[in-house]
């Protein structure tokens, strides 16, 4: 029975399991965007988040730990540098997965993961939603002052005085 065995072991040994997780994980860090199945992806999605909570502490011992499990110091060094610094003021909830359908071959699910904080096209799309909330008074005093500058402006280029000139 499995009793209390609640991770997706992904059909691999321990050892192949750890090894395939941190190669993964520096994959996604030195990228920031990885397509792999939707297992996999929730997999290191459990393996790499409290990493990446754990770098917002820059010290000897969080370096040395996350390194325990990436074995590899570029990566260790630009999450420090570089995604601690935009992951800084977040709660948690460092990376997203975006299912993109099945495989051709075994038709498995496919995915992308990828770290929150550095899709720009999704960090746009936020920016111009909390732009277009507006109350509807002012809303139309916004597209009323709209047109009136767009009148005048009209009303400037094609004046009398221009026509007499031309």
């Amino acid at each position: 029975m499995r009793h209390n065995k609640k991770f997706n072991h992904l059909g691999r040994t321990s050892s192949h399991r750890k090894a395939m997780l941190s190669n993964m994980a520096c994959s996604l860090i030195k990228h920031k965007r990885i397509a792999t199945t939707t297992a996999k992806a929730k997999a290191l999605r459990v393996y790499i988040e409290p990493l990446l909570t754990k770098a917002k502490d820059d010290s000897t011992h969080s370096r040395r730990t996350v390194f325990s499990y990436l074995q590899n110091k570029d990566i260790v060094t630009e999450l420090f540098r570089d995604v601690a610094q935009k992951i800084a003021n977040r709660p948690g909830g460092y990376t997203r997965i975006l299912k993109t359908g099945f495989r051709l071959g075994d038709a498995a699910e496919m995915c992308i993961i990828e770290l929150v904080d550095y899709n720009e096209n999704m960090l746009k799309e936020k920016a111009v939603k909390k732009a277009s909330r507006t109350r509807r008074a002012s809303a139309k005093k916004t597209t009323s002052v709209a047109q009136e500058a767009k009148k005048q402006e009209t009303a400037e280029t094609v004046t009398p005085e221009t026509l007499t000139t031309e």
